[in-house]
């Protein structure tokens, strides 16, 4: 059992909460709904954590005072947006009493908590509950308890935990606007995500892949603007942030305090912290010249941005108001990538759901992503033989009349999205793409995840196995070499376009080597590859 956290283990712990917080940035964006609906949250909070982890990475020793002070100097300095700056907001408070510890105890640690959550809500102006705020304040208050009776990390820390997930169930009781969207609060789902990394490392664990209990609705941009028509007037139109550094010698807290209270009667959502090292200033007013004005007499600033919000909510009603008009035909598709959701993008796709094989969406995330397209008639692309019934079970949940293409793959489905033509009837279309789904073979390459003996081959946990939808057709221990394999598999006299859509844990390079080396293998096709971001597959193989 761990019950003391030394500098080199703290160390690991930050960049494991900040590798955690990366994987899961989408999802945590997607959670996002106040006060704009930009989606940006877990992004925000992510690339604080990332400015974190770049200063503690600096910092060329383990002894924890150094390495607190570089993991608030570097959240503050990276911090973006409100949850980004309540995120360094709770590490300032945080390390402000690890940096005293030789080593850190879960009675420390608690402590350390409690002064995050205080400095975080002395931060923002007017505290909501319903927000991270409340989230690590209910983490902190109780760690104090259980620090009490348990001295170990491996238990105290789990129990922390579970006292912050069932706080952050209760946010959307307490905050409407995330009771309507269906959410829990973003900013306290990511706060949640950092701790977790922290105790999964101590754990022992490296795979560091999250799954939430609340991720049931997988969404877009367009999920978190329904309803923006009722959305009311923005009293304050620009947001506006800002650092102030290099003070003027007659500068003193009191003016930091000052500048505060100048900022509140110009505006709200204001957050004003530092020292006389370095000012972070967020506001949102009608007065963004006095704003900056005002820290001009504190000293000099430093990356300034000034965003029209009003603009913003305008361009987010035109977007609503765009979903109305009505035409004959449309289209969705699940897409387990962002490179691959932006290829479907490209070929006039409507709405993209987020999913696939480690993700697949229900039959209301497919009914409510057809509601959103401005067509009677749309067409389905499930890019997965696990989501084809849900799928088909959508048309028993919305008024549109859902044509689903029976896709088993992303190849597929980008086939089917080609062969549509807006002046064609439903039917057409409908043969069309069965036609065109019929013409495409498609692999994919990934790894086994136990030991097994399957379609002739015994497999060992972690090898590379590339398939088809029905069965293994190649193993190996290289990524690359297995891809061929299993091209090999399935390639005949009749194909001549090979794509190969790379995942997110292939490099770039790695995969214009293999391209090269099929081309060469078979100079009669022509082969692409594309960026299809996927997870857990490295390769996605259509022959056409």
């Amino acid at each position: 059992m761990q019950k003391t956290i030394n500098g080199a283990t703290f160390r690991k712990m930050i960049l494991a909460g900040a590798s955690l917080l990366e994987q899961n940035k989408e999802y945590i964006d997607s959670l996002n709904v106040f006060p704009v609906p930009d989606g940006d949250t877990g992004t925000n909070m992510f690339l604080t954590m990332k400015s974190a982890v770049g200063e503690v990475n600096k910092c060329m020793n383990n002894d924890l005072s150094s390495l607190s002070e570089a993991f608030s100097k570097g959240a503050l300095r990276g911090a973006r947006g409100n949850s980004g700056v309540i995120t360094s907001q709770i590490f300032k408070g945080f390390c402000s009493v690890t940096k005293n510890c030789k080593e850190v105890s879960t009675k420390d640690f608690a402590k350390a908590m409690q002064e995050g959550a205080a400095i975080a809500y002395k931060a923002v102006t007017i505290p909501k509950e319903g927000t991270i705020l409340t989230v690590i304040r209910v983490m902190a208050e109780n760690a104090v308890s259980i620090a009490k009776r348990h001295d170990d990390f491996e238990t105290f820390l789990k129990k922390v935990l579970d006292t912050g997930e069932e706080i952050l169930k209760q946010t959307p009781e307490m905050l409407p606007v995330l009771k309507k969207a269906g959410v829990v609060d973003s900013g306290g789902r990511g706060i949640l995500v950092i701790f977790t990394g922290f105790y999964r490392f101590l754990m022992g664990e490296e795979d560091l892949e999250y799954t939430f209990e609340d991720e049931t609705k997988p969404q877009t941009v367009d999920d978190v603007i329904a309803d923006i028509n009722n959305i009311g007037d923005i009293e304050f139109g620009y947001c506006t942030e800002y650092m102030i550094i290099n003070m003027h010698k007659k500068t003193t807290e009191a003016d930091i305090a000052k500048l505060r209270e100048k900022l509140m009667d110009i505006g709200d959502s204001v957050i004003c912290i530092g020292d006389l090292s370095l000012v972070k200033v967020h506001v949102h007013t009608n007065d963004p010249h006095k704003a900056l004005g005002y820290a001009l007499e504190l000293g000099e600033l430093y990356n300034l941005k000034i965003e029209n919000m009003r603009e913003q909510n305008r361009a987010l009603k035109k977007k609503t108001q765009a979903v109305e008009e009505t035409k004959e035909m449309g289209m969705i598709s699940v897409a387990p990538g962002d490179g691959l959701a932006n290829i479907f993008r490209e070929l006039t796709v409507d709405e993209i759901i987020v999913g696939g094989q480690t993700m697949n969406p229900s039959a209301e995330d497919i009914a409510t992503a057809a509601d959103k397209v401005p067509a009677r008639n749309v067409f389905v692309f499930p890019n997965n033989k696990n989501i084809v019934l849900a799928a088909e079970q959508a048309g028993d949940v919305t008024n549109k009349n859902l044509i689903v293409i029976p896709t088993k793959s992303v190849p597929e489905g980008i086939a089917a999205s080609i062969a549509f033509n807006p002046d064609a009837t439903v039917e057409e279309n409908q043969n069309a793409m069965l036609e065109a789904i019929r013409c495409v073979r498609s692999g994919s390459v990934t790894y086994a995840v136990r030991d097994t003996h399957v379609d002739g081959f015994d497999l060992v946990k972690g090898e590379i196995i590339g398939l088809d939808d029905k069965a293994i057709l190649a193993k190996g221990s290289l990524v690359n070499e297995t891809t061929e394999k299993l091209i090999d598999a399935l390639i005949d006299d009749s194909i001549m376009n090979i794509t190969l859509f790379y995942g997110e844990d292939i490099r770039e390079e790695d995969a214009n080597d293999l391209q090269a080396q099929v081309a060469k293998k078979y100079p009669d096709c022509e082969v692409t590859v594309a960026n299809g971001g996927q997870p857990v597959y490295y390769y996605l193989v259509s022959l056409e």
